[in-house]
């Protein structure tokens, strides 16, 4: 079995895929990004700290380590060039791409490109847990009502036309109104500033779908319980997701979190 090589950001899906290796018996070796990767990490494995730029490093360590796959799990913040602090082979890669950000979803190709180039598998979380995507239907008792599925309907066309531009992978719609649509601060911040935005306080619901030029295998849409709790904090009636190209974490938790907070979450089938 191959060795995997987890290049860790924020949230709860470094864990998930850490659990799932040891759960299978896979090797694996963690490298987490400064800044980014949560530091209770630590305690979940052994891992190696790196800066974003560190690319000559993070490189060498896969390649002791003896890694065969890579696999980028967790929130970045999209950094300025700047901030990335480039050694030689990172400022390779921004002579290569014309020493400028591309947009989101170009720079992560270009950075899934450079990985393969120098011989690694680069694979998507869902490739790893295949159980990640998406599944059509609710995953808790509740369902959303006929007013409630056509706002939804709303929101994935302005989240799927959103998408399109490459600026986000979400939107929050309440009725046939749209509250916000992502930025680049993520879905949480989204969440937060439509709280206060719902009429009569409460009742919105959040939709996120994947590009329809995504690359899947660095930057795919995630819904978890953290996003459950965040949008029951702001009184949402309830979370959708597009079946195949959103990844849902802890699925029996969120379903029960869901009813908790009297939520539904539901998988839908987009058109394609």
């Amino acid at each position: 079995m191959s060795r995997l090589g987890i290049l860790a950001g924020g949230g709860e899906l470094p864990q998930l895929l850490i659990r799932h290796c040891r759960e299978r018996g896979r090797p694996f070796y963690v490298i987490a990004f400064e800044g980014h990767a949560e530091p209770a990490l630590a305690d979940a494995a052994p891992l190696r700290w790196a800066r974003l730029g560190a690319a000559a490093e993070i490189l060498a360590e896969l390649r002791k380590a003896q890694v065969e796959e890579v696999v980028f799990a967790g929130k970045v913040a999209r950094p300025t060039l700047g901030e990335l602090m480039p050694d030689w082979r990172s400022a390779l890669f921004l002579v290569r791409i014309g020493g400028r950000l591309l947009s989101d979803n170009r720079l992560l190709a270009a950075i899934v490109s450079e990985f393969e180039s120098e011989g690694f598998r680069v694979v998507g979380p869902a490739d790893v847990v295949a159980e990640l995507l998406a599944r059509p239907g609710p995953y808790g008792a509740l369902t959303p009502t006929k007013a409630e599925r056509q706002a939804i309907i709303v929101g994935f066309a302005a989240a799927r036309e959103h998408g399109r531009r490459d600026l986000g992978q979400a939107a929050v719609v309440q009725g046939e109104r749209l509250l916000e649509v992502e930025g680049p601060d993520g879905t949480d911040a989204m969440i937060d500033r439509c709280a206060a935005r719902q009429q009569g306080g409460a009742g919105a619901i959040l939709v996120k779908a994947r590009k329809p030029q995504q690359e899947m295998r660095a930057d795919p849409p995630v819904v978890g319980p953290a996003t459950l709790e965040r949008a029951a904090a702001a009184r949402f009636r309830g979370v959708a997701v597009e079946v195949g190209g959103v990844l849902v974490l802890e699925p029996a938790a969120l379903g029960t979190a869901a009813d908790a907070a009297g939520m539904f979450v539901v998988g839908v089938d987009l058109p394609t």
